[in-house]
């Protein structure tokens, strides 16, 4: 566990490890602070946490000698990251863990996704690198630390260039989840990647919304109420669902994840431990029901976009508050998808030009028998 004082006799004392990214990095503390009061003992925690932190960075010389200017890997030290970002910023820190945050610029980032990951599209750069390295300077600037950055993302020609060299394309076009993918998908699922699956469509939840969904906390089904977990900035939010899936959710028997105690706690609706549990049952359902293999994402948020929004024509009001966007534009633009674009469009211009024709008494093509009576 992290540093945490504790009180003994007339002092506060420590105990505990110092972690990184989740690690620990020390041995076990158990010694005075020599602290009198709480907040002087939280005071030497902290202390000791950055100088330990700051020491396994940048090695022992970090002790002997003050920074003389701040840091990247200082700036990593006051930054709290999500589990993605602390992955993302190990390989960052061994190229940048030393350098003076005034020394890197916006050119030096860009450059740097193209070191660490070859063979990754652009859009994994500014994933990984990018946004992970603007995210940790920005913070500092907050606190006062650093001056703030601006990084431009990569332009088309970069990512088309960069698509070339690793011979793969990016932003491939989704195909979204439909009822007709659907109901082939679970003819040849197991119980409960078909209950998933319908799940995700028809509410829009995500994969690590669905998986990490509890019987007790988050179903209420004799009320038609389901939980979705929160995610990316919302809260847990509670909405009423149609019939058909309270039926399906009410069959599944309560599943232990493989690998997790037989504890209450640990139960889970659809029985996965994680996001990528399901995969293999998914891709075996998809290949005996001679369906595309459309992943997690797909097959349910943005087959809930396109039904709702596309297919069916609801408000996209509704359709976000339903599905938890809270930019509607966003849903627009990312989770809706063209279909039988050709069909439409041709469908479309004959009614306009039956329409015209209509209120017009003008035909497009005049037939054989008219152009012979004009001519007489």
């Amino acid at each position: 566990m992290p540093l945490e004082p504790f009180r003994r006799g007339p002092t506060w004392w420590a105990r505990g490890r110092v972690e990184y990214l989740g690690a620990a990095i020390t041995d076990y503390y158990r010694c005075s602070t020599g602290a009198s009061e709480e907040a002087g003992a939280w005071d030497w925690c902290r202390a000791e946490e950055e100088r330990q932190i700051r020491r396994h960075v940048l090695g022992d010389e970090a002790d002997a000698q003050p920074l003389a200017k701040f840091t990247f890997a200082d700036a990593v030290l006051i930054y709290k990251p999500s589990a993605a970002d602390a992955g993302y910023l190990v390989p960052i820190l061994s190229k940048f863990g030393s350098l003076p945050v005034a020394d890197i610029t916006p050119k030096l980032v860009r450059e740097l996704g193209e070191q660490l990951y070859p063979d990754a599209s652009t859009d994994t750069w500014v994933r990984h690198v990018v946004t992970p390295v603007r995210s940790v300077i920005n913070n500092a600037h907050d606190l006062g630390y650093c001056a703030p950055i601006r990084i431009k993302g990569y332009s088309k020609e970069e990512r088309v260039a960069q698509d070339q060299k690793r011979g793969r394309k990016s932003r491939v076009k989704k195909t979204p989840g439909s009822w007709e993918w659907l109901l082939k998908f679970r003819q040849h699922a197991p119980k409960r990647h078909a209950a998933l699956a319908m799940f995700m469509f028809m509410t829009g939840a995500r994969i690590s919304q669905a998986v990490a969904m509890h019987p007790d906390r988050h179903l209420k089904l004799d009320e038609m109420l389901v939980c979705i977990p929160a995610a990316k900035g919302h809260d847990d939010r509670w909405i009423t669902v149609p019939q058909e899936l309270v039926t399906e959710l009410a069959s599944l028997p309560l599943i232990y994840p493989r690998g997790f105690d037989r504890t209450a706690e640990n139960l889970r609706v659809f029985g996965f431990a994680d996001r990528s549990s399901p995969r293999k049952g998914w891709a075996r359902a998809c290949k005996l029901a001679e369906i595309d293999l459309l992943p997690f994402h797909a097959a349910g948020r943005h087959g809930f976009g396109q039904e709702m929004n596309v297919r069916q024509g609801i408000d996209e009001k509704a359709a976000g508050e339903f599905g938890g966007w809270s930019d509607t534009s966003l849903m627009r633009r990312t989770y809706t998808h063209a279909e039988q674009t050709t069909e439409k469009i041709h469908e479309a211009q004959l009614r306009g030009l039956r329409a015209a024709e209509q209120s017009t008494k003008l035909a497009l093509f005049s037939s054989p028998e008219a152009k012979r009576k004009g001519k007489a």
